[in-house]
């Protein structure tokens, strides 16, 4: 089977939960058919670079699957249907990374980097002050 990334954009005013289901439909419609999802990453509400369909926000969502190309044909053709995502890509890739991806490190990288920061610094962000 082949390994795919799966990121599709959900719209703006749609609750964690309902975000949540629409995950949850993509990862029945891929062991339905005999595909597997590695894992499943919740990016949050992040702003778009451009309006999609009125929306200057969307839910991201991914997953990593191993199944076979007809599961994607599946899923893409559900996905297109369904009114709530306003975006989707299928990306085929040679291998899954191991931990977090990317997007999810991102977070914690800069919730690292602004503590060590404030300690180093006694807690001075270096825009001019009358001290």
């Amino acid at each position: 089977m082949a390994l795919y990334e799966h990121v599709f954009l959900a719209r703006q005013d749609l609750a964690q939960a309902q975000v949540d289901a629409l995950a949850e439909t993509a990862t029945k419609i891929i062991q339905d058919n005999e595909g597997r999802v590695v894992k499943t990453e919740s990016w949050g509400l992040r702003s778009l670079a451009y309006r999609i369909a009125k929306n200057r926000k969307a839910h991201y969502v991914m997953l990593e699957i191993d199944a076979p190309g007809s599961v994607i044909a599946e899923l893409e053709r559900q996905t297109q249907i369904n009114e709530d995502v306003i975006r989707y890509m299928t990306v085929k890739v040679d291998g899954h990374e191991e931990g977090p991806t990317v997007m999810m490190r991102k977070g914690q990288d800069r919730e690292r980097g602004r503590g060590r920061r404030d300690r180093d610094e006694g807690g001075n962000t270096g825009f001019g002050g009358g001290e």
